[in-house]
């Protein structure tokens, strides 16, 4: 149904406006203005045209020519003020216009026509106003507005989002039913005297889907849905996010039962009086009226809180406490089932060929979180759609996996032979030793083809299964492997460049991690040391203190040393003893460029690449161990890498 066309001041103002510079401008240069003599003078001259306007009130009015202006070339006008005798025409001036026949006419004064520039300038300040007044209404942009809150609105008919469109985090969803429940039907749990949750803090790393279930929870229990970001309560003036926080449950309780989610809510609840400013700043003064909503003399009924943060650990204890966030949801990365309930829902709808398995996919991304997950099925897609292809196949999906991880294949950038065989060697390093060691996880991929920045090449070891715990005896193998690339440089070119020094960072953060908080060090002992809380706070940060001697620091970077010197030694061990098997697996990378398992495993059993890989594949698959195996990342080596 088409808009009903309404009153509009725009359209009269600009009526207004054409209509008062056609009255400046009716002719270029506006009015001459003469004294009495000149009109005499041009009446003599024979300049004057066509009627004069003799005006009872002192003025005369006329058009005239010079001599110079051509045929084609507006008459100008003429405006002369005069003293006009007994209301009549001047002797001499009628003298004058009758002998040279020029006619003229003799007119009663017209105070409208005079003025009507000042008439059409009012008139435009006075619409001028009244737009301006409308619009400050209308958009709220006054000074009182800032205390308004920017929470956006969702009607209840308008949340599409239900639980089915949420994957990968059934406990939570299970968690969450209660609240739903509440919201249709409250007086089931009233009869027996029974409580919701007031607030429901979500936790968990970035693109869970935190924001999601959150949508979903309004959209299953039909009611409406106030979301705001934690930054948009604060501004420059003291007392605006006070103001807006209350505005915001003013305007939820009249909308109860309803639902307010608050995204980034460590931008505003992070923990009072933390060392930065004083403690009555803006940020401070915000929580507190937050704190007061949630459970105050006045706490609104029938209005649930939902917030979602990633740094759970900054936030103030007053808001934790129940009686405002009662529970605590943790929302983690998927593991391989919840992977492949996500990657269903978004191929949902897309061409999929017969040869996608999600199962395989979902096992190629662990450590994943589901907007990675959207973003490996996106990058399928458009890589489907560069190939002209109309479905997406499997292939696109692995290919998918490594640009997300490493980022596009760069095989314009150009690097020396000599380069070449050095990453070869690396990369044939990692991989033998991986394939040696008892407890690694199984080669994937190995390739020596660089990606995105710094990547020269990468060695893909994949976990059978996911992980959330480790051995000391597979630590110490991640140890050994990360160390298997600078082996292979040192055994082959009795030299080493800095391909490795990603690779050293890695490992010397899992040594040290060992010795210092997961007790793996009999010199060491059963202890933890460092700092766990991890603090974000300027002033804590000056004044924490260490709570062990530099003796104990000795003792924590001999460990380290220890460590992973002797994994390094491990591997050079294992790489001295298969070092004809390292020169093939090398040999074969130079020519191939990518060598899948299948094909490192026919080298280690004696046989030649297949055959198959004499044709150019696309990108292949490639992923790293789970989120807390920090040492299966891609080799990320500084130039010439």
């Amino acid at each position: 149904m088409a808009k009903k066309a309404g009153f509009n001041f725009y359209w009269i103002l600009i009526i207004i406006a054409v209509l008062f510079f056609i009255y400046i401008l009716e002719l270029p240069g506006g009015p001459q203005q003469w004294s009495y003599t000149e009109l005499l003078q041009a009446i003599d001259a024979d300049k004057l045209t066509g009627v004069v306007a003799i005006w009872q009130s002192g003025e005369i009015t006329g058009t005239y020519r010079e001599p110079s202006d051509k045929e084609n070339t507006p008459p100008r006008r003429f405006r002369t003020v005069y003293a006009p005798t007994d209301k009549e025409v001047s002797p001499e001036l009628r003298r004058r216009l009758e002998a040279k026949k020029i006619e003229y006419e003799f007119k009663q004064p017209n105070s409208l026509g005079q003025n009507l520039h000042w008439i059409l300038l009012i008139l435009i300040a006075v619409v001028f106003w009244v737009l301006i007044v409308r619009q400050m209404r209308r958009t709220d942009t006054t000074v009182m507005s800032f205390g308004k809150s920017k929470a956006k609105i969702t009607a209840e008919k308008e949340t599409n989002t239900t639980f089915e469109d949420v994957a990968g985090c059934q406990e939570a969803k299970e968690e969450l039913q209660e609240i739903i429940q509440f919201l249709r039907s409250p007086k089931k749990f009233q009869m027996l005297g029974g409580k919701i949750p007031k607030g429901v803090l979500l936790v968990g790393p970035p693109g869970t889907g935190k924001t999601l279930i959150a949508r979903a929870i309004a959209g299953e229990a039909a009611v409406p849905f106030f979301s705001i970001s934690g930054s948009d309560f604060v501004e420059m003036f003291v007392g605006v996010g006070a103001a807006r926080v209350r505005d915001l449950f003013n305007q939820a309780k009249t909308k109860a039962p309803c639902i307010v989610f608050i995204d980034e809510i460590d931008a505003v609840g992070r923990q009072r009086f933390a060392g930065i400013g004083g403690g009555h700043d803006e940020r401070e003064q915000t929580l507190n009226q937050l704190l007061v909503e949630m459970d105050g003399f006045e706490s609104q009924k029938g209005v649930i809180i939902i917030a979602a943060t990633n740094r759970h650990d900054v936030l103030d204890p007053a808001l934790l406490r129940p009686g405002r966030f009662d529970r605590r949801v943790v929302v983690d990365t998927p593991d391989i089932k919840g992977r492949e309930e996500i990657l269903r829902v978004h191929t949902k709808g897309k061409p999929i060929g017969r040869s996608v398995d999600l199962a395989v996919v979902a096992r190629q991304t662990p450590g994943f979180s589901g907007a990675d997950l959207a973003n490996v099925v996106n990058e399928a897609a458009l890589l489907a759609a560069r190939h002209d292809a109309s479905q997406i196949e499997m292939s696109d999906f692995e290919s998918a996996v490594d640009r997300v991880i490493a980022g596009p294949e760069r095989k314009s950038r150009v690097i020396s032979d000599k380069e070449k065989e050095i990453v070869a060697y690396h990369e044939a390093g990692h991989a033998l030793v991986a394939e040696r060691m008892e407890d690694a996880d199984p080669v994937h991929k190995v390739s020596i083809i660089p990606r995105g920045y710094g990547v020269g090449g990468f060695t893909m070891s994949l976990p059978e299964e996911d992980r959330y715990l480790n051995t000391r005896k597979e630590l110490l193998s991640r140890v050994v492997v990360l160390m298997g690339g600078r082996a292979a440089e040192e055994l082959v070119f009795k030299e080493i460049s800095t391909g490795a020094s990603n690779d050293l960072e890695v490992a010397s953060n899992i040594a040290r991690a060992m010795v210092c908080q997961y007790g793996m060090s009999e010199k060491v002992g059963a202890l933890s040391f460092g700092e766990h809380t991890k603090q974000v706070f300027l002033g804590r940060d000056f004044s924490r203190d260490h709570a062990f001697s530099q003796e104990t620091y000795q003792a924590i970077d001999s460990e380290v040393r220890r460590i992973v010197t002797e994994c390094h030694e491990r591997a050079r061990e294992i790489l001295r003893a298969e070092e004809t098997l390292l020169h093939r697996i090398a040999d074969a990378l130079k020519v191939h460029e990518t060598l899948a398992r299948v094909d490192l495993l026919a080298i280690l059993d004696g046989d030649d690449v297949p055959a198959r890989r004499a044709e150019a594949p696309p990108e292949e698959t490639r992923r790293h161990a789970p989120d807390n195996a920090p040492d299966k990342a891609p080799d990320s080596a500084s130039p010439p890498f």
